[in-house]
């Protein structure tokens, strides 16, 4: 038997992110994952600052 796989490809696009200012650290998060409040890095505990990459949009149900 043979199934057919009908996923839809999902498309990047540019999302805005904060991203760790730590050179030691790669450590981002989504801004819609963020309240207005939370600029500091979950893994180093260092400032963040605001950039953008390209990702599956995802939606928050929780709204921040």
């Amino acid at each position: 038997m043979y199934r057919r796989n009908n996923t839809e490809e999902i498309i990047p696009e540019e999302t805005k992110v904060w991203e760790c200012t730590s050179e030691d650290c790669k450590g981002w998060i989504r801004d819609n994952f963020t309240s207005n409040d939370e600029h500091v890095c979950p893994l180093c505990s260092s400032e963040m600052k605001p950039g953008t990459r390209m990702l599956q949009a995802i939606n928050n149900p929780r709204n921040y």
